[in-house]
């Protein structure tokens, strides 16, 4: 059984809504997901904010700019800073995107790293050298692709898998990116998730997104999240149980009412499966 570091059903905090998400009853909300480079070093007004929030609830942090797959040297001073973040306001888990966004400098977009063998080594070890200066494991996130990578010898799947079980690491479950990768490379949701490994899921990601096309969906956290989507969430808790789950929101952030409806979707169907089960426990 996993050992998850926060429970229930969580929301992303964004400055733009902090006053209004202050000032509500946010029913529902077990945990919150803070980008910590948005946070590291914020002091004054900002930081006093930050504080309150971090004192009422459990907080996770999600990254922006690691760049695991990237071929430039490993930011270790970004690595301390969060680290020392997480310290001070007791964050429990430290995750990231799957992919790359530096070279020389940033490129302000999450990148695939091509599925091969040579590549699952060096994220690897990339990301145990991270965990070594957190003193904790991390959890990589299944990132949305609209391309291959020029080279890739292995399936999606095979990649992620081969990255999880050499690195020692966790998975942060991205829904959503489960879907638009399926509208975009054409294959069956469901089958995907059944691969993943149940026992190395920290939490889960949904989300909205926006239709290029027919068959080009492109994740951008800033709509509704859809049914299929929602089915497939459905599906995960069938398939592995109940695991913490957040609802990410970048932009186009509607009033902190219409967000409590969607996390209140999270938590109904999260006491849908575990409902057979407590009723079972207690035969």
């Amino acid at each position: 059984m996993n050992n998850y570091p926060v429970r229930g059903a969580g929301l992303g905090l964004r400055r733009e809504v902090m006053d209004e998400m202050a000032a509500s009853r946010l029913e529902n909300i077990s945990f919150m997901e803070v980008a910590p480079e948005n946070w590291i070093h914020v002091g004054g007004k900002f930081g006093k904010k930050f504080r309150a929030f971090t004192e009422r609830y459990d907080f996770v942090c999600h990254g922006l700019s690691l760049s695991i797959g990237g071929p430039s040297e490993l930011d270790e001073q970004l690595v301390k800073d969060i680290r020392e973040l997480m310290r001070e306001h007791g964050i429990k888990k430290y995750t990231e995107h799957l992919t790359y966004c530096s070279d020389d400098g940033h490129l302000y977009d999450l990148l695939p790293i091509p599925f091969t063998e040579e590549a699952v080594h060096y994220v690897a070890g990339r990301i145990r050298r991270v965990q070594d200066i957190l003193e904790q494991r991390i959890s990589m996130e299944n990132a949305s692709y609209y391309t291959r990578a020029p080279g890739s010898e292995m399936s999606e799947i095979e990649f992620i898998n081969a990255v999880l079980e050499e690195a020692g690491c966790e998975l942060l479950l991205d829904v959503n990116n489960i879907y638009v990768n399926s509208v975009n490379h054409g294959y069956d949701p469901i089958a995907f998730l059944k691969q993943l490994p149940a026992e190395r899921i920290t939490y889960a990601h949904i989300a909205g997104h926006y239709n290029e096309a027919d068959d080009l969906i492109v994740d951008t956290h800033g709509a509704d999240v859809i049914d299929p989507v929602w089915d497939i969430l459905d599906q995960a808790y069938q398939h592995f149980g109940v695991f913490p789950t957040l609802l990410e929101r970048d932009f186009n952030i509607p009033p902190v009412p219409e967000l409590l409806k969607e996390v209140k979707q999270i938590t109904d169907y999260q006491q849908k499966w575990s409902q057979p089960k407590a009723a079972a426990s207690s035969e």
